[in-house]
């Protein structure tokens, strides 16, 4: 028998939750009133695929994930349909959240599946999912109530959404509205992926730079992403339609480093059998990427004080200057300050290239990035490798984020590569590939972050008491643990090996605050 629901507190509630910071999580907590479940997600499309901007009942990692519609029958039928969509309990389509759900694990068995299209008017914005284990959870709901909340939801998406564009442009500190505004940020590779607060102080830097004109020095280690931030620089900037040339410094043979940067005339030097452009002219009107510009030759360097100065080139072998409107990207792991005291890098070109600088923090201080960043290298992997369904275990996701990564971004990707491919080898078989910390390969090492707190955790309990030195040792454990599972009870008593309600009670007895999930 159809249930009929009482919408209006929904609505209202729904209303009051638009301005609200979270206002997508507080959308899902608020539908899932009317159609609980067992796991539940609000996804945002992005040109040929969906994002999720809220999960419940899902592993952490789901929320790095990008969903190809065109791989995925279910969401696809949603995304076509112009109404509520329920699968048959009996649906052989395969479910996009096959071994992601918390509340269990492998396979999905018999269960119900409801998706709800939010549009605004013909155009498809995105979609709500719920998962339930119990096969006739949403069989009661009748379909007024159905299309009623659709239309609820579609309406306050919407409003999210422009909100969250309008405040972008207002303070230039909405990274979302960044994907949803650019292509090409929703391209592999075009997306800083991350929720830390150095990442988020990092998106508004960029945001905040990228409207002037100014050179920007791009620091930091090797693999951070020195090249993604660039790319992003250029896609904030008024020169987004114009060319991003990349240029690395490190692999100019000197005697062909000036030829690279301002071009030559035909029979300039042997072997110049045509005319060519350089790369100062190929980004006339954008934006040219110096990448490594700490491997310049100093003989170089000073050949590239004129054209930062007054945009003023001089093509080699033509006696006639040219002018281009340039903004210069520089990037380097090296400590350009130092390089200049000790006389490997000009002061002069230092200060012009460094007008902003922008230091790109390494993974081992972005906490919680690390879950986020290998679910989006997951999914990118299981398409390379024709992976059904590809998902990290609880230990795997626990040695990830225990490891200090000295090679940064980079060899997180390269590690879930392998990793893939030997669970690949090892499961063939199986529907759902599992990447466990066997695969992995990695020997913990606590990142900074963690280190300075357990070393102060022992250096202080070895001045107290025995009772009170384990519980502050149990408090610190935990509470990590917790950090890491994104305060999700369940994952982090599997992780423990305790039973949930016993990790609870053990953690308001040690006074950590028992957090909701939403």
């Amino acid at each position: 028998m159809n249930q009929q629901f009482n919408l209006t507190p929904v609505a209202l509630e729904l209303a009051q939750s638009t301005l609200h910071e979270h206002s997508f999580d507080q959308l899902l907590a608020t539908v899932e009133r009317v159609i609980p479940s067992d796991a539940s997600a609000l996804l945002v499309v992005q040109g040929e695929q969906l994002k999720p901007l809220a999960i419940k009942g899902l592993m952490p990692d789901s929320l790095g994930r990008r969903f190809k519609i065109a791989e995925h029958p279910r969401l696809k039928a949603i995304c076509s349909a112009s109404h509520a969509l329920q699968f048959a309990h009996d649906c052989p389509l395969p479910d996009p959240y096959d071994g992601l759900l918390l509340a269990k694990t492998g396979d999905i068995p018999v269960h119900a599946c409801l998706g709800l299209p939010l549009y605004d008017k013909n155009a498809l914005l995105g979609v709500l999912t719920f998962d339930s284990l119990n096969a006739n959870a949403f069989s009661s709901i009748s379909t007024d109530t159905l299309s009623t909340l659709q239309t609820l939801c579609s309406a306050h998406f919407k409003t999210a959404l422009e909100l969250a564009h309008y405040k972008h442009h207002a303070q230039h500190s909405s990274a979302l509205v960044q994907e949803l505004t650019r292509d090409a940020l929703t391209r592999d590779g075009g997306e800083i992926i991350g929720q830390s607060p150095v990442i988020k102080t990092l998106k508004n830097e960029i945001k905040l730079v990228a409207a002037s004109n100014f050179s920007v020095l791009v620091l930091g280690e090797t693999g951070v992403g020195k090249e993604l931030v660039a790319r992003n620089i250029h896609l904030n900037s008024a020169r987004k339609d114009q060319p991003l040339i990349h240029l690395n410094c490190a692999s100019l043979p000197e005697n062909l480093a000036e030829s690279e940067f301002f071009g030559h005339a035909k029979g300039a030097f042997t072997g110049a059998l045509n005319a060519r452009q350089g790369k100062f002219q190929l980004a006339d009107g954008g934006t040219l990427f110096l990448d490594e510009i700490g491997e310049l030759p100093l003989a170089m360097q000073s050949k590239l004080l004129r054209v930062l100065q007054s945009g003023e080139i001089q093509t080699v072998g033509e006696d006639t200057p040219k002018y281009v409107d340039v903004r210069v990207v520089a990037a380097t792991n090296r400590d350009l300050k130092h390089e200049v005291a000790q006389g490997r890098f000009r002061a002069d070109l230092y200060h012009r290239l460094s007008v902003y600088p922008i230091t790109v923090p390494p993974l081992n201080e972005r906490e919680h990035d690390i879950t986020l960043l290998a679910g989006y290298f997951i999914e990118q992997t299981a398409r390379k490798l024709g992976i059904k369904q590809l998902k990290l275990s609880t230990e795997a996701q626990a040695l990830l984020n225990q490891y200090s990564w000295p090679g940064n971004v980079r060899e997180l990707e390269h590690v879930i590569s392998r990793s893939a491919l030997k669970a690949k080898q090892s499961q063939w078989q199986n529907p759902i590939v599992s990447i466990t910390s066997e695969h992995c390969d990695l020997t913990p090492q606590l990142s900074n972050t963690v280190q300075v707190n357990t070393q102060k955790t022992i250096h202080t309990a070895c001045n107290q008491p025995l009772k009170q030195a384990v519980e502050s040792l149990q408090f610190t454990v935990i509470t990590e643990q917790l950090k890491q599972h994104n305060y999700n009870w369940a994952a982090t008593a599997r992780v423990l090996e305790l039973d949930r309600a016993n990790l609870v009670r053990l953690a308001k007895r040690l006074g950590i605050e028992v957090k909701k999930t939403i």
